[in-house]
């Protein structure tokens, strides 16, 4: 739906919590560092898992008997793992790119993903006939934005609050996006039917699970905090923050704007994350401040996100009005 004149102020309001609520998870991950990175990514989506879980029940017994008969279809149950698996990566390739580079770099990485789609789109269409080709001006955005991260590499070495800049830290925060477009993928699929938390709940869940075996295999100090961790007095308030800020508050807050404002509204909005990020970083966590050649590269790589968004939403408008010109639905 597009935002009218009509739309509720609190909508507005709802938004721009929702945007800082995203934003804080970075900042909120580097705190507590002493956990080792996937399960750290683990602890926060077991316990999203439980603020979802009240909301999944409600609304599964909302539903009727297809959809529910729906839920345990093979595909279905196909996406969901798929989707699962990819929510893994993406927050274990995420936050242990948080202990091995900077915020700002972290952030920057992580939220390229439109520029990600962009290639594969143009891979996909190569090989397959009638896949849609991206737009000269999404084109024109994955190049301006690969120019920006490139720029931005020339930090390397740079020190930002306690956290040094490295090639290493930034790639497994661009694994991160790459994981996250198949998330995105499964959830534009299963979405067209599904509702939010019956779509959400068992992913996270999935996810979670996924990391514990993951961090048991490579993380010597998985023992020293266990599986359940985050239940201490230590990290407790820090994981509820991210459940209850990142994780309810900003994406689902994210999901319900949707319903008044326009997608191009929010997907701007959301591209602010690694300048509010880092803001909250360096006011709350002492972060420190980016190199110059990051305050260069950052904006043009986030104009290519831009560009790329402004392009999807061209092409999906021209087809819109193709499909009511031609009379087709």
């Amino acid at each position: 739906m597009s935002e009218s004149p009509n739309t509720p102020l609190w909508v507005w309001g709802l938004l721009v919590a929702a945007v800082c609520g995203v934003s804080s998870a970075g900042a909120l991950f580097q705190h507590v560092d002493a956990v080792p990175p996937l399960l750290r990514a683990s602890w926060r989506l077991q316990l999203t898992s439980l603020v979802l879980a009240p909301f999944f029940i409600y609304q599964w017994r909302k539903q009727d008997g297809i959809t529910k008969a729906r839920m345990f279809e093979r595909n279905t149950l196909l996406i969901i793992t798929a989707s699962g698996c990819a929510l893994a990566l993406h927050f274990g390739s995420w936050v242990a790119s948080l202990d091995a580079t900077s915020l700002t770099h972290s952030l920057l990485f992580v939220t390229a993903h439109p520029l990600i789609i962009i290639v594969g789109m143009a891979l996909l269409s190569a090989f397959y006939i009638g896949y849609r080709q991206p737009s000269r001006l999404e084109i024109l955005g994955a190049v301006v934005g690969f120019s920006g991260a490139a720029i931005t590499l020339l930090d390397q070495g740079h020190q930002q609050g306690e956290h040094t800049v490295t090639l290493w830290g930034d790639a497994l925060a661009f694994f991160g996006a790459i994981f996250v477009v198949g998330y995105i993928v499964s959830g534009r699929v299963l979405r067209e039917w599904m509702p939010i938390f019956l779509y959400a709940f068992p992913v996270t869940l999935l996810a979670s699970l996924l990391l514990i075996p993951a961090s048991m295999a490579v993380e010597p100090e998985f023992t020293t905090f266990g599986v359940i961790g985050w239940t201490d007095a230590e990290f407790f308030p820090w994981f509820l923050a991210l459940a209850l800020i990142a994780g309810l508050l900003g994406h689902t807050g994210l999901n319900t704007c949707l319903r008044y404002i326009s997608p191009l509204v929010v997907s701007t909005s959301v591209t602010l994350e690694p300048l509010l990020g880092s803001l909250i970083g360096w006011a709350f966590f002492g972060s420190g401040v980016p190199g110059k050649w990051t305050w260069v590269g950052g904006p043009i790589l986030v104009v290519g996100v831009l560009l790329v968004i402004y392009g999807g939403v061209a092409i999906e408008n021209t087809n819109n009005q193709t499909h009511s010109a031609t009379g087709v639905e």
